[in-house]
């Protein structure tokens, strides 16, 4: 019998993955973590444009946790992959569950919650949120992304 590959873990200069995290609040913050080490290494950003994508990648494994599977019967997974392309100087994150997420809250009343999505619109060049049967994916793009 062959036995079963732990969970991929790549991170160079041109990708950093993660696959078959736990969608749970401590698995989030590792990784979070990890992506900020993998930015401050490979690439050239100043402290605030770091920051920035550190905080947009947050939220949206944030969203993937606490919403993707809150009607599943068992706990889910979340995947994250970004990829730099130096040509383009462009840097693309996708973070993907097999859940559902809650419907945003479109009502002009007062916000208690529900940032998170405008928060990542606002702090990457291109936001995208792609609802499936199979799942959600975030993907966020940054341009003028160049490595160290």
């Amino acid at each position: 019998m062959i036995d079963s590959m732990p969970p991929a873990e790549v991170a160079n200069a041109e990708r950093f993955e993660r696959f078959g995290l736990d969608a749970d609040a401590g698995t989030v913050a590792m990784a979070r973590r990890e992506f900020a080490d993998w930015l401050k290494r490979f690439f050239d950003l100043d402290e605030v444009r770091c920051s920035d994508l550190v905080l947009a990648i947050n939220e949206g494994l944030a969203n993937a946790a606490e919403f993707a599977y809150v009607s599943a019967e068992q706990p889910g997974t979340i995947d994250i992959c970004a990829v730099h392309d130096p040509r383009a100087q462009t840097l693309t994150v996708d973070i993907t569950d097999r859940g559902t997420w809650r419907t945003p809250q479109t009502d002009p009343a007062p916000r208690t919650r529900g940032r998170g999505i405008p928060l990542m619109e606002t702090l990457s060049d291109q936001a995208i949120i792609e609802p499936s049967s199979a799942g959600t994916r975030v993907r966020l793009e940054w341009h003028g992304v160049t490595r160290r």
